[in-house]
């Protein structure tokens, strides 16, 4: 049965977390975080951070994620993430969204890049419910993020040194799901 259900849902998360090369997509993302509310701060007090400029979620009682991203020390790369995820319960639908995790010191940063990492079902994430957009042209990309003083304010704070924020980017999905997301890392 999951074997069945991953072959059908692996080709909607594989096309929901590839996104148009133009532009460059990690720009375009931390530019919307740093124009979300609190988010924004994070970027100048973090450690570093781990941006994943689209994340491909679909469900349908049990369901799956997945997406790519860069992490960076002190503002600069230092190496490639993966995230995968799988969940149970209440879900049908498919999802695209971006998502950010800071990392408050050195240890929170070595703790993600030394392996395999994961965040329990009990993870903390602040979800962004201001609309973020991109478009791409010839003369290059731009993103933006909209809302006003309520929709776009959000209230974080690192726990086990670490904080993570999502932006929706697309999709419908319905759930009332348990999920945990595992990550991987490799060092440029």
């Amino acid at each position: 049965m999951f074997r069945h259900l991953m072959s059908i849902l692996t080709p909607l998360l594989m096309a929901l977390s590839f996104s148009p090369a133009w532009g460059d997509q990690y720009s375009d993302t931390i530019s919307i975080f740093k124009n979300a509310g609190e988010s924004g701060n994070f970027f100048s007090t973090a450690y570093g951070y781990a941006v994943f400029p689209t994340i491909g979620k679909a469900g349908i009682g049990i369901g799956g994620a997945y997406g790519s991203g860069r992490v960076y020390e002190k503002g600069k790369v230092i190496g490639e993430a993966s995230m995968t995820q799988v969940s149970i319960g209440f879900q049908l639908g498919g999802q695209a969204y971006s998502e950010v995790i800071f990392f408050r010191d050195a240890r929170a940063l070595k703790e993600f890049t030394s392996g395999n990492f994961e965040f329990g079902a009990d993870a903390s994430v602040v979800v962004i419910t201001a609309a973020a957009n991109a478009k791409a042209s010839t003369t290059g990309g731009s993103a933006g993020v909209s809302g006003g003083r309520k929709d776009a304010s959000t209230a974080g704070d690192y726990s086990g040194g670490m904080a993570t924020f999502t932006v929706a980017r697309g999709g419908l999905m319905y759930e009332a799901a348990i999920a945990g997301q595992k990550f991987s890392y490799r060092a440029n």
